[in-house]
């Protein structure tokens, strides 16, 4: 089997899957809560020294989730926003956050402007240097977006935001594990992502990095979103200051620790660059007829997305399926800016990781060319 689908959820390793069918035995023999306290120091303290590590930032401002969409929509809501206040998005961002936004607009009065993009793809850095301001209350920049590969300049962005007042928001979803990210180096309050994807944790795991004074700017009369753990060994209270504060009920103890077990491999594990697979895997769907690239902007890493003239992504998903080869059919609206101004409805994604091979994008090109050469 070729899987060529990690932007979608990668493939969990042996040693994770041991370790969360461990947790689950202890469970069955001991009971839940019993074994939550026994492994109590990997949930409550040594997975977010991990995370800490992995995201270059302090371990307190570290909270756990079980979806990085949670994540944002613990946090973003609660934003104390105005009429007076505007919030920049780019067109790459995920539906998922964009209707938190949208909500927080219609609830607060806040602007939402989309930051213009260059005729190739890139952000304009420019355009964003002559119009920020202290009425921008929120920049929203997605790192790699799921729908294609580009790599936005999120360094240079936060830069450019940090002698105004603005919180500054990066979703890393699919950046953190594939390519290096650091909190501290990005200068954003908010970075979020999901343990299921380049990292290789398990489902039902995520993270985000709240800054102190993000978390002090926060509406702490929120209280649909927040439900306290105060009844488990490892249960945190209303009233800490840490980002765990901002952590929704409730988390699996066999999905953390696995995940704890997936940090430290990633943080054993020799660095690695997959740029040559990657750019096998794009020069091959250029090469296959009929197929269009959606591949903006100048730096592009790990995803290729494309549609065929004639044959739907889901059919192109299926024939590759029988042939043990995983990609995805990914939809337009879930990155709706981005691409509703092209007119994208369906495409296929393909996503590299370290595990895939030469041979195994060689395979995958003989099989989408039989794939598209079947027709319609």
């Amino acid at each position: 089997m070729i899987h060529l689908n990690t932007a979608g959820a990668g493939l969990v390793p042996a040693e994770v899957r041991r370790t969360m069918a461990q947790v689950l035995d202890r469970e069955a023999a001991h009971g839940c809560y019993e074994t939550e306290e026994h492994y109590s120091p990997i949930v409550g303290d040594e997975v977010y020294r991990r995370i800490a590590r992995v995201l270059d930032a302090p371990a307190q401002d570290v909270a756990l989730f079980d979806s990085a969409t949670r994540a944002w929509c613990a946090v973003v809501p609660r934003l104390r926003l105005g009429p007076a206040d505007r919030v920049w998005v780019t067109p790459y961002e995920y539906a998922g956050n964009l209707i938190s936004l949208f909500n927080l607009r219609d609830r607060t009065g806040c602007r939402i402007e989309v930051v213009p993009t260059l005729p190739g793809g890139d952000l304009d850095l420019d355009w964003m240097a002559a119009n920020i301001s202290d009425d921008v209350a929120l920049v929203s920049v997605t790192h790699i977006p799921s729908g294609c590969g580009i790599v936005n300049p999120v360094e240079e962005i936060g830069r450019l935001l940090a002698p105004y007042r603005c919180f500054y928001a990066v979703d890393a979803c699919q950046s953190i594990g594939q390519i290096p990210v650091s909190a501290r180096r990005i200068g954003c309050q908010l970075l979020t992502g999901a343990g299921r994807k380049f990292l290789r944790g398990p489902r039902g795991t995520a993270f985000a990095y709240i800054a102190p004074e993000l978390r002090a700017a926060l509406d702490t009369d929120f209280h649909d979103l927040h439900v306290a753990r105060v009844d488990s060994p490892t249960g945190y209270r209303v009233d800490d200051h840490s980002a765990r504060s901002l952590e929704l009920a409730e988390r699996g103890t066999a999905a953390t620790v696995g995940f704890n077990t997936a940090l430290t491999l990633f943080e054993e594990g020799t660095p690695f660059d997959h740029e040559e697979v990657f750019q096998a895997l794009r020069a091959t769907v250029e090469a296959t007829p009929g197929t269009e690239l959606i591949a903006p902007g100048t730096r592009q890493s790990g995803i290729v997305s494309f549609r065929h003239d004639r044959v739907p992504a889901e059919v192109i998903r299926a024939r590759l399926a029988e042939q043990r080869i995983n990609v995805w059919k990914i939809v337009g609206h879930h990155t709706p800016i981005f691409m509703a101004e092209r007119g994208v409805e369906t495409a296929v994604r393909a996503s590299v990781h370290y595990y895939n091979t030469l041979d195994e994008i060689e395979t995958f090109g003989r099989a989408l060319h039989a794939a598209v050469g079947a027709g319609a």
